[in-house]
């Protein structure tokens, strides 16, 4: 039933059948068969013929009503559609740590707002791992993380590069041996770790501090293990923590060394309490990444935030 309601609809605005024809760019009989079927499928006449001009019969009037709050209903959902395709409408999910939400994500996410004010964003905020299985659900759109994710299940897109420096209270007598290699964080506002006049340090050098590792399964943990390994230390852990940001916070207080990244640097406040240091691994750098998931259909919301970034 009503599939030939726009035909009918059409006769009924020009009350006409030969206007109608026109208009739809048929011909008469092919519009007067179209009608037929659809009045023979409703067991009852829509037009009455033997007026003129013609005129609606009783069931005629409740078959417009009718296909009238259906078009409408189209045509609502037809606008939805073309809004989404401006990008007028929709949601998006974004997962991060912390660090990503609360300071490397705001500039971004208020220049995605101030385009686009009618779209819904949702951060989450958790650990790596909660993350991961959000957006494996399907609960988040993106996730942006320094975890290599697996290339079967998950796309990327490539948001920067960072590096692990070891992160070291400034009060810390170790400090004085090392000067010589230490940065400050407004070197590495200015990209002076990069310069290879001033040598990485061995972890050897600091065995006997405390440290501040992130827990097991974390890519920084991870990459820090393998750290220790290679220079054949075994590190004093005063505590395990679940985010980047309160192991350096905790360093900042002097409770212990911990791996901050140069991202996470230049984006919190600079600490006259901390310097750093570089390390001489492949580990200490990793890619930024923002993930989605490939089975998962990815709405233009989406793309065009990534093409923001």
């Amino acid at each position: 039933m009503f599939q030939g309601m726009h035909y009918v609809y059409e006769v009924y605005k020009e009350m006409s059948f030969s206007k109608a024809a026109r208009n739809l760019f048929i011909s008469q009989p092919s519009l007067s068969a179209a009608v037929k079927k659809e009045e023979a499928q409703i067991g009852f006449p829509i037009f009455d013929r033997s007026s003129n001009p013609i005129q609606l019969t009783d069931p005629g009037k409740e078959y417009i009503r009718s296909i009238e709050i259906i078009m409408d209903v189209e045509n609502g959902f037809q606008n939805y559609i073309n809004d989404m395709r401006e990008i007028k409408s929709g949601s998006i999910s974004i997962g991060g740590t912390n660090l990503f939400i609360s300071y490397v994500l705001p500039p971004f996410i208020s220049r995605f707002t101030e385009r686009y004010p009618q779209v819904h964003l949702n951060l989450v905020e958790a650990t790596t791992s909660e993350l991961t299985k959000k957006l494996f659900s399907g609960s988040l759109d993106l996730l942006i993380d320094n975890q290599n994710m697996d290339p079967a299940v998950y796309s990327k897109r490539f948001f920067c590069e960072e590096h692990l420096l070891l992160t070291v209270p400034s009060r810390l007598s170790i400090n004085e041996t090392m000067k010589n290699y230490a940065f400050t964080a407004s070197d590495i506002l200015e990209n002076r770790h990069f310069n290879s006049r001033i040598p990485p340090v061995s972890l050897e050098h600091f065995q006997n501090e405390n440290f501040l590792l992130l827990k097991g399964g974390n890519d920084t943990r991870t990459r820090a293990d393998r750290m220790f390994h290679n220079a054949h230390v075994l590190p004093k852990i005063r505590l395990e923590l679940d985010q980047q940001i309160t192991a350096y916070n905790l360093s900042r207080h002097g409770m212990g060394i911990s791996f901050s990244s140069d991202t996470l640097i230049r984006h919190v406040p600079d600490s006259e309490n901390l310097v750093y240091y570089k390390l001489n691994h492949q580990d200490a750098s990793r890619e930024v990444n923002f993930y989605y998931k490939r089975s998962r259909y990815m709405p233009k919301v989406v793309s065009t935030f990534l093409d923001m970034i």
